[in-house]
């Protein structure tokens, strides 16, 4: 009785020590939450496409003869608006999202919030502005203007007859923002241009196709949605071969008639894949794209 009265009592530093693994996992919960919120916001940024025309930029502005320098210069103000397009994209459309039961955006899953997809949009928006300004007046300001297609398609215009316009706009833009940002500071080729403007219509339809059933359902009523499934996966091929087509025979050299050669039978079995794997034809249009790519990066240091 002696012992169990005076028995040693558990100082502060040993009570401490037995709540600590409590303690840290109470205390990591905000750092995991954190991580998760902002996986959850680049997921909602559309990150495939925005990398693959981020890459496709600096690619270009390579190809018009920018340095090292000069190409971060022109990646990092088409990421930034990038960015405030894909995001804009899923703020702007978090209600039909919901209502599709499109699980797969972090917006409609609930995992983030509208209004904090909203506000990272407004911020590479805001970001992409003194960027784009940063490659030169002339660029930067064409640069802004293909953004804004990109916004134009996000608040309306996604849902008209009209919807690929935004798409050949912004990709159009491309060649003309790294030509001008270049030293020389020259206009790019007529076939540099139109050919990224083919492959905008593109990608633009292969992107949409996957969610024409749904669109049509939220009352979404573009140019794929109205031509339907089975007319929009056949159309698809057309602006694959033409842009190539355009780059291979605007300004021939090495490679041309090796890329006809891949992209007529990609395009065509992207198509095919496409009547069971949805996605498969707009892999089939990143494929293509990458052989336009390497016959720019093919004509030397001038896209004009």
């Amino acid at each position: 009785m002696f012992r169990e009265r005076h028995a040693k009592r558990p100082t502060l530093s040993t009570v401490d020590s037995l709540q600590q693994p409590a303690a840290w996992r109470r205390s990591g919960r905000p750092v995991a939450n954190a991580a998760r919120g902002a996986v959850s916001l680049l997921l909602a940024c559309h990150p495939g496409p925005v990398a693959i025309v981020t890459l496709l930029s600096g690619g270009l502005a390579v190809a018009a003869g920018a340095d090292g320098p000069g190409t971060v210069r022109v990646a990092a103000a088409v990421l930034a608006g990038q960015l405030s397009v894909g995001w804009g994209n899923d703020a702007v459309d978090a209600r039909r999202d919901r209502a599709a039961g499109r699980r797969g955006k972090p917006v409609a899953a609930g995992a983030v919030s509208a209004r904090g997809v909203g506000l990272a949009a407004a911020v590479a928006l805001c970001l992409c502005v003194p960027l784009s300004l940063a490659c030169g007046v002339r660029a930067g300001l064409i640069h802004l203007l293909g953004v804004a297609a990109g916004w134009a398609y996000n608040l309306g215009v996604k849902a008209t007859a009209l919807s690929w316009l935004p798409y050949a706009a912004g990709f159009g833009v491309l060649p003309a923002f790294a030509a001008l940002a270049a030293p020389a500071g020259a206009w790019p080729g007529w076939w540099a241009v139109t050919a990224a403007a083919l492959l905008g219509v593109a990608a633009h339809l292969g992107n949409v196709l996957p969610d024409i059933p749904a669109d049509l359902a939220t009352g979404v009523r573009g140019w794929p949605q109205r031509l339907g499934p089975a007319a929009a996966r056949l159309l698809l091929p057309a602006p694959l071969v033409a842009a190539t087509a355009v780059l291979a025979l605007g300004r021939p050299g090495p490679g041309a008639l090796a890329a006809l050669a891949l992209a007529v039978p990609v395009s065509f079995a992207g198509v095919v894949a496409g009547r069971r794997h949805d996605g498969a034809p707009f892999a089939a249009a990143v494929v293509v794209a990458g052989a336009d790519v390497m016959l720019l990066l093919g004509r030397g240091t001038s896209l004009g």
